[in-house]
Parts: structure tokens; sequence; C-alpha cells
């Protein structure tokens, strides 16, 4: 059965990335992928998997991690609706970096690996679309890097909560210079602490702060922020 990709519109356009994208290379994108779902819990690939395809996440959530050599997991981040990812290792063919896990039930794009080449080959100037999609993967990853090195872990919590809202597609620093959105953001201070290696009590006391400062609001299971430009500037220190 054809995918409607009018009815996928809204999904599709919450990435910046696929929203640049011509519009006819958009259909042509979406006209070579499947869909495919999973249920909450399941694990759409593990660490060291085989490559299998490329994906976009049209509804639900993901929990990229790995396992510490003690075998507590270690959460990256989680892939939000809108989120292209996989593309790595379609590009190197080598297995895939982590786990990713399906928070709720999910529905996916998927372009397999032979429809991937089938449509670089028929349309090659999608090429310096999906490298600039993986040169941003690599830049978050560096800064990802950066920050655990340099940042206190106040800068390294508003950091996260800042790739959270934009997802790993783009960098922090490329935020719009406004504050008219409020963005609710479905993570628990528990998820946030594994993140940062750290206690749930100790970002429990740096939420609190931002709180007070009018930035965010604490939910049960969710936190909401007000203000990017004022999370965009406490990630510096």
């Amino acid at each position: 059965m054809p995918i409607d990709f009018d009815l996928l519109q809204p999904s599709l356009q919450k990435s910046r990335w696929f929203s640049q994208v011509p519009l006819h290379l958009q259909h042509a994108i979406v006209g070579s992928a499947t869909m495919k779902y999973l249920h909450l819990g399941q694990y759409l690939h593990r660490k060291g998997d085989k490559v299998d395809g490329l994906y976009c996440l049209l509804s639900g959530k993901l929990r990229a991690s790995n396992l510490s050599l003690n075998g507590q997991e270690l959460i990256l981040t989680w892939l939000q609706e809108g989120n292209w990812f996989g593309e790595i290792s379609m590009f190197d063919g080598l297995p895939r970096t982590h786990d990713a896990i399906a928070e709720h039930d999910c529905s996916l794009l998927k372009i397999s690996n032979q429809q991937f080449e089938q449509l670089l080959a028929a349309h090659p100037t999608l090429y310096p679309f999906f490298i600039r999609l993986l040169c941003q993967r690599v830049r978050t990853s560096f800064k990802l890097i950066d920050e655990m090195a340099s940042l206190s872990l106040k800068g390294q919590l508003c950091r996260r909560l800042l790739l959270l809202i934009d997802g790993l597609e783009f960098s922090y620093t490329e935020h719009e210079q406004h504050d008219s959105q409020v963005f609710k953001l479905a993570i628990s201070q528990e998820s946030l602490a594994l993140m940062l290696h750290s206690s749930r009590q100790t970002v429990n006391k740096i939420l609190q702060e931002l709180s007070k400062q009018g930035i965010l609001h604490i939910h049960y299971g969710h936190i909401t922020v007000f203000s990017k430009t004022k999370l965009l500037s406490l990630s510096q220190i």
C-alpha cells in the first residue's frame, strides 16, 4: 500500500533537515520507504546489529542507549517525532553503535539498504542533503564530548534540554532568537540523571533553580520549557 505523503506531512516537517530538502526529493524519499511499527519496550535494533535501513520516527519516542561494563544502561538521548536517524551505518556499512528501544508505541518510515542505494542512484542530488545530516550528527557528538569536559553540571543539563527540544539533527547553536514557543518534554528527572551520569537529587536541585528563574516548570514525568534563549545562555557555563 503506497504511503500517503500528505498524511505524514505534520510529522515530516518537524524535521528542519527534511523541510529543507526540495519538495520533489521529499516525495522521492518517502516513496522509497515502507512503514514499520514498534510496541512499547520493543527494540528497533541493538548495538552491534547489522545495518538494515534509514529511519524517520513519525510517532512515539525511542530511547538511544548503551550498556556500561557493569551492565548499567547509559542513556544517550531520546529520539522524538520527526527525527531521521541511522545514516551513519548506511554510509559506512558498519554495525549499529547503540541500542534503540521504544519508549511508547512507535510508527516509523524505513528506507532499506537496497532502497537507499536505489534512491541515491536515481537522485544523486540527494547526496549533499544526506551528507549534511551526517555532518550535523558528527558536530553534535563533538559538542557533547566538549560539554562533558568543560561545562558545569548545570551547563550540561541546559544543553541536554536544548538537544531534546531540537532533536539530534541540529546543534543547540541553531536556535531562533525568540521565546514565542513553549516546549513540553516528556522526560523524567531520573532519565535526565542517567543521561548526565548524575543523581536524581542533584538534577532536581538544578531544575528547581531553573524553575524559580521562570525558565521551565517541572511536572511529573515531563518538563515544560518557556525560554530557549535563557537555556542557551546558561548552557555556556
